[in-house]
């Protein structure tokens, strides 16, 4: 049966994801400057962000099959309206003295336990409002919002801790939450809620997205080697920060993430126009070597011109590696389990992040004390070593004759 586009209602959406990635990007920059200048430890700027991240594991699935059976627009308006929860409790903290370590990280779960509502209802939104044809071009825009928190976030961030405190940035993060809540709204009201009409008990709703997932080869193997490349990504993503923090302040860790960040925003907006029309697989690939090399240049030295440099061919491999996992795994999986079968793929392809945001931190730490060379350099050995691994996971896609099947299926 053919869809009727709605490209116009995903890109209201699209705005108001838009807007919220750009607060929590302020956020997200703000306390990790935050903490590094209170504790000088990778570990503690680690914790918050597995922390902000384990929600989206622990109810990834839930979310994906509550999806399934309940207006998806108002499960987005939900978890975007109540995140701000944890916000304003770190930002209360803050008023009313130094906000502890544990604190933080309390605000930061309650924040990213409703906004793990979110995911799967957003990416089953997107099949409910697209054609197939326009999957490609949302997911390079998708990529693109996901890409300001890291482009506009940093640089606004870095010249506002300048004029002020982490403070503001929080109160911007909660005003943004608004916004996402009021397009989700118009969308819902000028679109017909699904009738998904899934009655079944939960414990079976989610065997079956397990089952959707688990019962194609090619999709289970896929999402089992990204649970390996979010893992030594992970390990890239939260050692950036303290990498060049310790040896530059928070106004250039801004610029220098916002430089990288470009590379992010080119190949997005480049994908947004073009898309990608054939060989996914090889795509994938090349992505993920090629992010790989760039893992292992940013750890050379401490010259903030090569990390930007080796830092924007990083971030401008995300959204080709994303709009490749995004279509192999959308175009063989059935519409009507897409929110339960994302529940589940988020579930096991990010279990990665948990694993990276858990033990990177301390091993930066420790090879720091070890190696005599301090924090900064052995977050850059850990990212080395990372680099090397994903371009092993890179030999391994191509070597999958399951995964290689999925552009043969999805073509059909």
């Amino acid at each position: 049966m053919e869809r009727k586009s709605n490209f116009g209602k995903f890109i209201l959406l699209w705005a108001g994801e838009l807007i919220s990635s750009i607060g929590g990007g302020l956020t997200s920059f703000g306390l990790g400057v935050y903490i590094f200048a209170k504790t000088g430890s990778a570990a503690g700027m680690a914790l918050v962000t597995l922390l902000g991240f384990l929600p989206t594991i622990l109810f990834s699935v839930p979310a994906g099959v509550l999806s399934d059976r309940y207006d998806r627009r108002l499960l987005m308006m939900v978890g975007d309206g109540l995140s701000a929860i944890g916000i304003i409790y770190i930002l209360l903290c803050m008023l009313t003295g130094e906000a502890m370590l544990w604190q933080i990280c309390l605000g930061v779960f309650i924040s990213a336990s409703f906004s793990a509502l979110l995911e799967p209802a957003f990416r089953a939104t997107i099949t409910d409002l697209l054609t197939e044809e326009e999957y490609s071009r949302a997911s390079g825009l998708v990529s693109m919002a996901g890409s300001a928190r890291y482009l506009i976030s940093p640089l606004v961030a870095g010249f506002l801790l300048t004029v002020s405190d982490i403070k503001l940035l929080l109160i911007i993060d909660i005003c943004t939450f608004f916004l996402t809540v009021i397009s989700a709204a118009v969308v819902r009201k000028s679109i017909a809620v699904s009738q998904h009409k899934d009655t079944k008990p939960f414990g079976r709703s989610f065997k079956e997205g397990f089952k959707a997932v688990h019962g194609n080869k090619g999709v289970f193997t896929l999402v089992l080697l990204s649970s390996g490349v979010t893992l030594f990504m992970g390990m890239f993503q939260i050692l950036a920060e303290p990498l060049i923090l310790a040896f530059k302040d928070s106004k250039t860790l801004g610029v220098a993430e916002t430089i990288c960040a470009l590379g992010m925003l080119a190949s997005g907006f480049m994908l947004g126009i073009f898309g990608i029309k054939k060989k996914y697989v090889r795509t994938l690939v090349f992505s993920f070597v090629f992010a790989g090399l760039c893992m292992i240049g940013f750890s050379l030295m401490e010259n903030i011109v090569v990390i930007c440099i080796f830092g924007f061919g990083f971030m401008a491999c995300l959204p080709f590696a994303n709009n490749c996992l995004d279509y192999l795994m959308r175009t063989n999986i059935a519409d009507e389990v897409q929110g339960r079968a994302w529940g589940v793929i988020g579930f096991l392809s990010q279990i990665g992040y948990v694993i990276a945001y858990a033990i990177s931190g301390v091993a930066a730490d420790i090879l720091g004390k070890a190696t005599d060379m301090g924090v900064g350099r052995g977050a850059a050995i850990v990212v080395g070593l990372a680099g090397i691994c994903l371009i092993l996971v890179a030999a391994l896609c191509t070597l999958s004759k399951p995964v290689r099947s999925l552009e043969k299926t999805g073509a059909a």
